[in-house]
């Protein structure tokens, strides 16, 4: 089974989406298997991350904008402003696909991890999601 999820980003930071996932995972009515989730996106990704204080998620944004950062002189592709480069630098260090197991019609995630859709634009955009479920 294949789903799309559009997720309308407020700009930078982390969304989490977890409950989106799920709910296609339960409707696919697969007991065992996989739930692939891909972004098509070159300037946002995936995780999975801690979901239940919000201060390391503030915490793991601050730090990427720290190793990444704007206005560096060596960045040429910069025709859509500041954050472009960095956005697109920041996406081959996280990631664009997951594969997260499913058991017993459900996600197979730990107790304080959720999946989140990481902008990494600063103004908002609309970003596609593709879930696949075998």
């Amino acid at each position: 089974m294949i789903d799309q999820l559009t997720i309308h980003t407020p700009g930078q930071g982390l969304i989490e989406i977890t409950h989106l996932i799920a709910d296609i995972t339960a409707a696919s009515t697969v007991d065992q298997g996989l739930c692939t989730v891909f972004v098509q996106h070159t300037s946002a990704s995936l995780t999975i991350q801690e979901n239940a204080d919000p201060s390391a998620r503030h915490d793991l944004e601050a730090w990427l904008n720290r190793f990444v950062p704007e206005h560096d002189s060596l960045y040429t592709h910069t025709s859509e402003g500041p954050d472009d480069m960095p956005s697109h630098i920041k996406a081959i260090l996280t990631q664009t696909s997951l594969s997260i197991p499913i058991v017993n019609y459900k996600l197979a995630l730990g107790t304080w991890q959720g999946v989140y859709l990481w902008e990494h634009r600063k103004r908002s955009h609309t970003r596609h999601i593709v879930v696949h479920i075998a």
